[in-house]
């Protein structure tokens, strides 16, 4: 079997570039919580069948994702950060699951498999995800 050896230096370039990607779409998604409640209440409405958010708890779901988005780009606490950001991620994904089955009428919704995707790539490379981290790799 070849392996092939990828220098440290541009594998954390490159995981750098995907978690800085990552945390544009999820600072967007953050900033739509903060700026536009109203959207974010129509989203759970309509994706997860929960209705009468208030905006004070909107305005807290933001704040609190501010604080988990901003953490994941900085790389502090990249385990559990990275970890609670697939699992959100995960499930935006899959809670508009039917849109899924009529493609060309929703094929903004596919874009959020890649992300899926770089986000359990990152997970799974943590420790190589180095560059503008906070957190040490490990040993």
């Amino acid at each position: 079997m070849n392996t092939v050896s990828v220098p440290q230096e541009k594998l954390s370039w490159v995981l750098f570039g995907i978690r800085a990607s990552v945390f544009l779409v999820l600072i967007m998604w953050t900033l739509d919580k903060l700026i536009n409640p109203g959207h974010t209440a129509a989203v759970f409405k309509t994706f997860y069948a929960i209705s009468d958010i208030g905006p004070s708890l909107i305005l807290a779901m933001g704040i609190v994702q501010a604080a988990i988005v901003i953490s994941f780009l900085i790389g502090f606490q990249k385990r559990w950060m990275t970890l609670i950001i697939l699992v959100l991620h995960l499930g935006s994904t899959l809670a508009p699951m039917a849109r899924y089955f009529d493609p060309f009428a929703n094929l903004l919704f596919f874009a959020a498999w890649p992300i899926l995707a770089a986000i359990v790539g990152l997970y799974v490379l943590r420790d190589f995800d180095t560059k503008f981290s906070i957190d040490k790799p490990a040993q």
